[in-house]
């Protein structure tokens, strides 16, 4: 998944910089305004490497992400440079995501060809000296891997760590994206799943962008013929919808998980919903005691429709004819 973010007209002027001017051993990197823009520039105090590492000391913050550039090889050599993305296991959810879907695109409009490798660390000692040597000796053990496939795997890696954690009241997605729910928003859950107030059946969760929270955005008592005008058709929602209607001659009230996401919504919206989508299911299932039958993903909720969503409940059975052998000439 990419992001769609950048690089800034400054970042590519800075970036020439570096690659001209040996008396740079890096620059550090952010994401301001959906682009990415220089920080800071990091002179070279040592003539080695390793020596000039103690540069990053002050830069790297337990609670914000960066990327940073460092010319690690002779400048003589046609990949001078490494790129790091640091993503500290305490920044915020939002912040990891977009670091690590724009990882590939900062290297890539940079010129891939100028990077030797790429590396993705969450801890500062993993930008050391001798973290540098952990990871020297790993690479030497692994097998050549295409940049995509290590970066996927780096990724995975760290998103399998941060699904392994458990706090009060957070659901765990597959995607790494713990997000807490409101009492209010499992409350409606709750009522959803035990069929009290049977005229609400549609409940539409958003999520709180600047605390990084799941909360409830609606309760409402919906037709289908009225989700696309209920379901909001700005920003993303995760609506749980109890869908009675009757299916050969009997009344079925099945529970549907349905996911929009229009066009026009923010990036960063787009993305942490994305991530997020499988634990609004868990925290429902979980905590609220709700069984969904069939999920559905819209863009928007004008593609949310009865005749769709019946067709994936009740998917038609093909009856196939059994063969019939012609009959001969002449034989009746």
């Amino acid at each position: 998944m990419q992001s769609g973010i950048s690089a800034s007209q400054e970042l590519h002027t800075a970036f020439q910089k570096l690659v001209s001017d040996e008396s740079q051993r890096g620059l550090i990197i952010t994401i301001e305004k959906e682009a990415l823009v220089p920080s800071t520039t990091l002179p070279s105090n040592s003539s080695s490497f390793d020596g000039d590492l103690p540069l990053l000391t002050p830069h790297l913050q337990p609670k914000t992400a960066l990327y940073i550039i460092l010319r690690r090889y002779p400048s003589n050599t046609p990949a001078p440079f490494i790129a790091v993305t640091y993503v500290p296991d305490a920044a915020p959810v939002r912040q990891k995501m977009l670091f690590a879907s724009t990882r590939l695109t900062l290297v890539r409009e940079l010129g891939i060809e100028r990077f030797r490798e790429t590396i993705f660390a969450t801890r500062e000692d993993e930008l050391s000296a001798e973290g540098f040597k952990k990871h020297d000796k790993h690479n030497e053990l692994a097998a050549p891997l295409t940049e995509e496939e290590v970066s996927l795997g780096e990724v995975k890696r760290k998103e399998a760590e941060e699904g392994r954690g458990a706090g009060e009241r957070k659901s765990h997605v597959s995607s790494g994206v713990s997000m807490p729910v409101t009492e209010e928003a499992l409350g409606a859950l709750k009522g959803l799943s035990s069929g009290e107030g049977d005229e609400n059946n549609l409940v539409q969760l958003q999520i709180n962008i600047a605390t990084e929270t799941m909360e409830l955005a609606s309760v409402t008592s919906t037709p289908i013929s009225a989700l696309p005008k209920t379901i909001s058709n700005s920003a993303p929602r995760y609506s749980f919808y109890r869908f009675t209607h009757e299916h050969a001659g009997q009344t079925q009230s099945p529970i549907l998980f349905i996911y929009t996401c229009p066009s026009g919504s923010k990036i960063k919206e787009r993305m942490l919903y994305a991530a997020s989508s499988r634990s609004a299911v868990q925290v429902a299932e979980a905590e609220a005691g709700i069984k969904v039958e069939k999920r559905v993903e819209a863009g928007s909720p004008e593609d949310v429709d009865e005749e769709s969503i019946l067709g994936d409940l009740h998917p038609k059975v093909e009856v196939k004819k059994a063969f019939e052998r012609p009959r001969r000439p002449g034989r009746k």
